[in-house]
């Protein structure tokens, strides 16, 4: 599907959240340099414990890499990351989450430095990932730490929610653990830097990574297709409309002109429960309308139909099932955490989620790629995801909860799950279960 605004605009997915290969530069996009993010002074402890365990942890690891060769150095350094997780535990949730980006931001956290699995890359849009493996929007709302979650191993990260102009969100706290169901509650409501501060990360970070591209290699045209525009990993942004916003086209169409050019594809997020009036757009009138000017969309269980019919009719490049949910399903409605207002996220959500992932795949017959969110935390969850139509996956909470070490363990286990099956790749494997 394609919006046409002087010219073609961009084509895109939807989901809950929309998505959207990106296409060319924009003239509205500033590439000036940012400063490093700052971590707030209310994280000064945080700070002090993560400074001590990173050098507890540099030590130990220069006494052990002289005698190991470097994927196995590698392999120790992401298992030793969870020496620190409880450390982040220690901490109020929000402060946790801003001190896990500013520690991806500024290089503490390990890098992969061995190949993936064959059988995990595929081609989605024209573009190859190394895997399937995703961080969902959320985590880096503000794109401080794009290179850092890129160089941990994921196949992709989605940057975002990222609003015109700056907003706080809702009033803190707003974002609670329930550690015993390996879930989460937030209501954020699109706490965001805005689109100016964005572009200016992005556009620095863009150039940054195309020159250590071309100055590491000389690739033939079959090889420089591998990855995004800037280099190895494909960079996603997720664009949301401001709360006092009016016009939600408006927002969105701003979006798309200031950071398409950084993006490999654009998600449009019209369903978070923390927005007002954002979950309005909804039906099949309401989302053909919305689709026809911005590619937009709102993913319901009774909309799954009507959505299923329009991504086919105006051909788009695929749905994101799912987002959080305002429902508490067993065990999580007998946590008293549960009683608080937001959307749920973690394991609870992985059978709601993926049943609905199966049911749109048989609507849409399995002719417009999905990515599946949702309760995700392992590679075996993984594997379930891809059989019930995902061709792509993306992580939140288990991340959030495991840590850098969660990545290579769910790629490893991805992998074995194909072998054990027979699947050559993941395309094969691809809504197996509704054959």
């Amino acid at each position: 599907m394609a919006i046409r605004t002087a010219g073609k605009l961009f084509k895109d997915l939807i989901r809950q959240r929309v998505i959207s290969p990106s296409i060319g530069p924009s003239r509205h996009c500033s590439s000036a340099a940012t400063s490093a993010p700052k971590i707030p002074h209310s994280s000064k402890k945080g700070r002090r414990l993560l400074t001590g365990a990173t050098i507890g942890l540099v030590i130990a690891g220069g006494a052990y890499v002289s005698t190991v060769d470097e994927a196995t150095f590698c392999g120790w350094l992401f298992s030793a990351t969870k020496l620190v997780n409880p450390f982040f535990a220690l901490l109020d949730a929000e402060k946790a989450h801003t001190l896990a980006v500013s520690a991806a931001a500024r290089g503490w956290v390990p890098r992969e430095k061995r190949p993936d699995p064959p059988n995990l890359g595929l081609e989605v849009w024209g573009r190859k990932f190394s895997n399937p493996v995703g961080l969902a929007a959320g985590f880096d709302k503000n794109a401080e730490a794009v290179e850092g979650l890129l160089g941990m191993g994921f196949g992709f990260v989605e940057i975002g929610s990222v609003t015109p102009v700056p907003q706080e969100g809702n009033l803190k706290p707003r974002i609670f653990r329930l550690r015993q169901e390996g879930a989460i509650i937030n209501r954020c409501g699109f706490n965001s830097e805005g689109i100016v501060a964005v572009a200016k990360r992005l556009g620095a970070q863009h150039g940054k990574r195309k020159l250590e591209t071309s100055s590491t290699s000389s690739p033939s045209n079959d090889e420089a297709k591998h990855g995004g525009k800037a280099g190895p990993g494909i960079l996603g942004v997720n664009l949301g409309k401001n709360k006092s916003s009016e016009d939600a086209t408006a927002d969105y169409v701003q979006g798309v002109h200031t950071l398409s050019q950084y993006a490999d594809y654009l998600v449009i997020n019209v369903s978070s429960p923390n927005t007002p009036g954002l979950r309005m757009l909804q039906g099949r009138k309401q989302l053909k309308d919305l689709v026809k000017r911005v590619q937009a969309a709102h993913l319901s269980k009774e909309d799954l139909e009507d959505i299923a019919a329009v991504a086919v009719a105006l051909r788009l490049d695929g749905l994101i099932i799912s987002n959080t949910t305002i429902s508490r399903p067993d065990p999580v409605d007998k946590n008293p955490v549960s009683a608080e207002a937001g959307g749920l996220s973690g394991k609870p959500l992985f059978d709601l989620s993926t049943n609905i992932l199966k049911e749109m795949y048989m609507l849409t017959r399995g002719k417009i790629p999905l990515i599946g969110c949702g309760g995700i935390s392992s590679g075996e969850d993984a594997y379930k995801k891809i059989r019930a139509g995902a061709t792509l996956v993306q992580l939140y909470t288990a991340f959030a909860y495991g840590g850098p070490a969660l990545i290579p363990q769910i790629k490893a286990e991805l992998a074995e799950c194909l072998e054990r099956d027979g699947f050559k790749s993941i395309h094969e494997a691809v809504g197996a279960d509704c054959r």
